[in-house]
C-alpha cells in the first residue's frame, strides 16, 4: 500500500511543479526600479521613496512631516494624518499612478486611541477603500504618531 501512495504524491507534486513553471519561450524576470522622491536622493536614506516591480509601486512608509524638516506636523493625529495623506498623493503622481490606483495601506499608530480620528481622515482620500492592515506600535521614527505604507498600481 505505501509504495502505491508515495508514487501518487510524488506525481502530484512533480505535476503542480511543472504547472507553477513558466512556458520556456516567457521571461521570468521583472523589471525592478528604485525610485526617488526628487531632492532625497543624496540624503544618505537608507530605504528608496518607492519600488516599482513591473507596473506595481511599493512605497515606504510615510510619515505626516514638515515640508523640508525632520520632524511630524504640529497638531496631533489629525494633521500628521492630513499631511500624510498629502505626501502619499503626491508620491503615487511622481511615480505614475494616483489615489485611486491604491490596492493595499499598511497603517501604523502609536496610540490605539488615534484610531478613529486616523480612520477619518483617511477614508476621505479615497473614492474607494483599498484593503487595509493597521498595528498599533510601540514607536515611529521622528516620534510620529503614524506611518502609513502603500503598493499601488502605476498607470
Amino acid at each position: 500500500m505505501r509504495s502505491v501512495f508515495v508514487p501518487g504524491i510524488l506525481i502530484s507534486v512533480i505535476l503542480l511543479v511543472t504547472a507553477c513553471q513558466p512556458a520556456a519561450n516567457e521571461s521570468s524576470s521583472s523589471e525592478i526600479e528604485f525610485l526617488h522622491m526628487p531632492g532625497t536622493e543624496n540624503l544618505g536614506l537608507p530605504f528608496s521613496s518607492a519600488v516599482r516591480v513591473d507596473n506595481m509601486l511599493y512605497l515606504s512608509g510615510i510619515i505626516g512631516t514638515e515640508p523640508d524638516v525632520d520632524r511630524p506636523v504640529s497638531g496631533g493625529i489629525r494633521a500628521e494624518a492630513i499631511r500624510g495623506m498629502e505626501i502619499l498623493q503626491e508620491e503615487l503622481e511622481a511615480f505614475g499612478s494616483s489615489m485611486d490606483r491604491v490596492v493595499k495601506c499598511t497603517v501604523f499608530l502609536v496610540d490605539e486611541n488615534d484610531r478613529a480620528a486616523f480612520n477619518e481622515i483617511y477614508m476621505s482620500y479615497f473614492d474607494s477603500l483599498p484593503a487595509r492592515s493597521g498595528v498599533t506600535v510601540k514607536g515611529l521614527a521622528l516620534g510620529a504618531r503614524m506611518e502609513l505604507e502603500c503598493i499601488a498600481v502605476a498607470n
